[in-house]
């Protein structure tokens, strides 16, 4: 399988494709989508022109920890969009598993767009090298193992190979070693192993070049 890679001048470049690939799924109606952590595109959503509450906005993962910590994604989410437009996974509830097979019984038969990013070591959403999440085939939203310092509960890749559209934001030239793991679907790392035909990569030169 091979991912569809776009290049823009800069990381704003990027994130600002990001948003509007987004903005233009969302103006065709009522539309699903999950984003990952990432300030500078939630900054690029808020300049686009779309009618938020006709969308439904999950979580595609989420540190587990108390609402103020400043490590919870949702901090970035309540930043920029209203409360009232997206749904926080629930971390804060004592029975985690519970809670986590909660949030997938709201989640569509297929949401329209995920956002994903790309840690240097390989991951995406929380999952993690080496941990048990990685295995899971009959859960939507699972709970991981601890992995810098949080446990969190994100969507599995049952979730997000049922996704319509998967579209990746990759900046950085930390990121640039890793990103060509997964354009070439290496699959020692977490993230080559979504099986989803519907992905495409977006980044900036200098994730690509490494600055060269």
């Amino acid at each position: 399988m091979t991912v569809p890679l776009e290049v823009h001048p800069d990381p704003a470049a990027a994130a600002r494709r990001v948003a509007s690939l987004i903005a233009e799924r969302m103006r065709a109606g009522a539309f699903t989508i999950a984003l990952s952590r990432g300030a500078e595109l939630l900054a690029r959503l808020t300049e686009e022109d779309v009618s938020w509450p006709e969308a439904s906005v999950f979580q595609v993962d989420e540190r587990i920890a108390p609402p103020d910590h400043e490590d919870r994604n949702v901090t970035q989410l309540d930043a920029f969009l209203p409360r009232r437009v997206f749904r926080p996974m629930p971390v804060e509830e004592p029975d985690l598993e519970t809670a986590a097979a909660r949030y997938a019984s709201e989640l569509p038969g297929a949401i329209g767009l995920v956002h994903l990013g790309l840690g240097p070591d390989g991951h995406t959403a929380s999952l993690v090298p080496g941990d048990p999440v990685l295995d899971v085939t009959d859960e939507l939203v699972a709970v991981t193992q601890e992995y810098q310092g949080h446990r969190r509960m994100t969507l599995t890749y049952p979730a997000l190979e049922a996704a319509r559209e998967i579209v990746w934001l990759v900046t950085g030239e930390e990121k640039r070693d890793v990103l060509a793991r997964l354009l070439a679907r290496d699959t020692t790392i977490p993230a080559a192993r979504i099986a989803n035909t519907h992905q495409r990569i977006i980044t900036d030169s200098a994730t690509v070049s490494g600055g060269s």
